[in-house]
């Protein structure tokens, strides 16, 4: 389905949106190129996929938890205008 000039200017209508006439072709071309990758994804074979309730009831593959870098507090607290038992000592905002 593609949609043509006076389709977008009717949408636009409704949605309440103001195109200028500049803007119509590449709104006209861009939503024609959603609309194709909705066919194309409507056209996957999805026979014998299960659908889930939520896409958080797959299991997640997880990296190992290993330490990837070096501890550099020192040198960062070192540059800090002020330190204390290793924490960064901040003005305070809220009276």
């Amino acid at each position: 389905m593609a949609l043509e000039r006076s389709d977008v200017e009717k949408i636009a209508h409704l949605a309440r949106l103001g195109l200028a006439e500049d803007d119509l072709p590449r709104t006209t071309a861009t939503l024609n190129n959603i609309l194709g990758l909705i066919d194309a994804m409507q056209a996957v074979d999805t026979d014998g996929v299960e659908p889930l309730a939520h896409p958080l009831e797959t299991t997640q593959r997880l990296r190992a938890d290993a330490v990837s870098e070096q501890n550099q507090r020192d040198a960062y607290q070192a540059i800090a205008p002020a330190v204390e038992n290793g924490l960064y000592l901040v003005p305070k905002v809220i009276e």
